[in-house]
């Protein structure tokens, strides 16, 4: 699976970068293929940004990524009372 979601990242963000490109490069007489430019850059940035932040969890968990120093664990937090 994260083989899988990793593929899906690499895509996503080729998508919003070619069609972030179409869409301010895109003649402004044009407007339908630049608003469907932008929504598929939209899209694709989305779509990249989640698939990103599921592969940093998960190489977390995995124990194949450190988890930033300033993340409190639950264990170690102890009661202000």
């Amino acid at each position: 699976m994260p083989k899988l979601i990793a593929i899906l990242n690499v895509v996503a963000w080729c998508g919003f970068w070619a069609f972030g490109y179409l869409a301010l490069t895109e003649n402004t007489g044009q407007a339908d293929r630049m608003v469907t430019a932008v929504l598929l850059a939209a899209a694709g940035g989305a779509i990249g940004m989640w698939a990103h932040l599921w592969l940093v969890r998960h190489s977390e968990r995995a124990g194949k990524a450190q988890p930033p120093k300033w993340a409190v664990k639950e264990d170690t937090v102890e009661s202000a009372v």
